[in-house]
C-alpha cells in the first residue's frame, strides 16, 4: 500500500488496523508492538492479532530503513499469513518513515 493511499483511508475515518512492527510507532491511530525480528515483540504482535477479526484488513509497517533491508516486515508479515488474515497489507516505505510519510505532512500521532 502506498503511503498516501493510507494517509486517505486515516484521514476518512475508514479505521484500518495499522500496526507498527519497528522501532517507533509515528502514524496516526497506529499500534505499537516493537520490532518483529525479536521474538518477545513477534509474540506480542501475535497476541494483538489473535484477537481480530481474519478478514479485516491489517497493515504493518516499520520505517527504520528502506523497505527491501527491513528485519521487522517479514517475520511480521509471515505471522500474518500464518494466521490466516485475508486482507494483510504492507504500507510501503522505500526510503524511511521520515522521506516517505512525515516529510509529506501524512497524520502522525500527537506528541505526549
Amino acid at each position: 500500500m502506498a503511503p498516501a493511499e493510507l494517509a486517505a483511508k486515516i484521514n476518512n475515518n475508514s479505521n484500518p488496523l495499522v500496526i507498527c512492527v519497528g522501532p517507533a510507532g509515528l502514524i496516526k491511530g497506529s499500534i505499537e508492538t516493537g520490532a518483529a525480528h525479536e521474538s518477545a515483540n513477534l509474540d506480542k504482535l501475535k497476541t494483538l492479532l489473535s484477537g481480530q477479526d481474519r478478514n479485516k484488513e491489517v497493515i504493518i509497517y516499520c520505517g527504520c530503513c528502506p523497505f527491501k533491508n527491513c528485519p521487522n516486515i517479514r517475520p511480521a508479515f509471515n505471522l500474518l499469513l500464518s494466521m490466516h488474515f485475508t486482507h494483510p497489507r504492507l504500507l510501503d516505505i522505500p526510503h524511511n518513515i521520515r522521506v516517505d510519510w512525515i516529510e509529506h505532512g501524512y497524520p502522525l500521532k500527537e506528541a505526549k
